[in-house]
């Protein structure tokens, strides 16, 4: 059996497992199509609207062997390949169990014929192996901020390392969706929004930029895990904000939904 660091991935015998926390299918924000979408366990940003904090540590996850998780998904590929869908690896951030995030998209590929979606952080894009890319068909890439105080505020963690992913997506010519939370008071400056999209312009490889209303929706999680939500008084944007912010995206030429 393979050592391996723990908090990366988990052997299982002669075949790779991981740390899953669940799986379901979803339509329209997960990729093309209706999706299965595996969510991994394990995250290392503490973004302050977390939706899913539960999905933050890896203890919160089962021990599952890629074949469980393949199988569950074999279910439903006459359904899948009849929408245009295909799989998508969540978290969590899938790229903090690397081996097994690359074992899942290249049986997703190879042995069901899926559509192959990496939903990523892209803090740790470094993980990535050119191999594991070379299966994933879209990535769709979080940006959570454009000024590098705010980001580190949001996330924990510095920018840097996710715009170094994004210009190496770039350079692959893999097709990207850049993700943006838009948070009243927090996110919604016009430079911070401006700073994003003039970025995503520049890449040439985003298809498409969906500009995420803030919501409230995990704060159950939160109290549950006896963590303090501290943007709790924060109000989700109005139709007009999410209109003038999606307006800064469409202004640099892109795609924004």
């Amino acid at each position: 059996m393979t050592a391996v660091l723990l908090g990366t991935d988990i052997p299982l015998g002669p075949q790779v497992a991981g740390s899953v926390h669940s799986w379901d299918l979803s339509t329209g924000v997960d990729g093309p199509g209706t999706r299965f979408v595996t969510f991994l366990a394990g995250c290392p940003l503490t973004c302050l609207y977390c939706h899913n904090p539960d999905t933050m540590a890896m203890r919160n996850g089962r021990r599952t062997a890629a074949d469980e998780v393949v199988a569950e998904a074999a279910k439903y590929t006459t359904f899948i390949h009849a929408s245009g869908g295909g799989a998508t690896v969540s978290g969590g951030e899938p790229l903090l169990q690397p081996v097994f995030t690359g074992e899942l998209f290249h049986r997703f590929k190879h042995d069901l014929g899926m559509h192959t979606a990496l939903d990523t952080s892209g803090f740790l894009g470094a993980r990535a192996s050119d191999g594991l890319l070379a299966d994933v068909d879209l990535v769709l890439l979080d940006i959570k901020s454009w000024d590098r105080e705010l980001y580190r505020r949001v996330t924990g963690r510095p920018l840097e390392p996710t715009l170094d992913f994004a210009r190496r997506l770039a350079d692959l010519g893999k097709d990207v969706w850049v993700r943006f939370v838009l948070v009243p008071g927090l996110t919604d400056p016009v430079e911070n929004v401006e700073g994003v999209a003039s970025f995503a312009a520049s890449l040439g490889n985003v298809s498409r930029v969906d500009v995420l209303p803030f919501h409230k929706l995990g704060a159950a999680k939160w109290a549950a895990l006896g963590r303090e939500f501290t943007l709790a008084d924060t109000p989700s944007p109005t139709v007009e904000q999410v209109g003038a912010a999606r307006d800064v995206f469409a202004a640099h030429g892109l795609n924004a939904i």
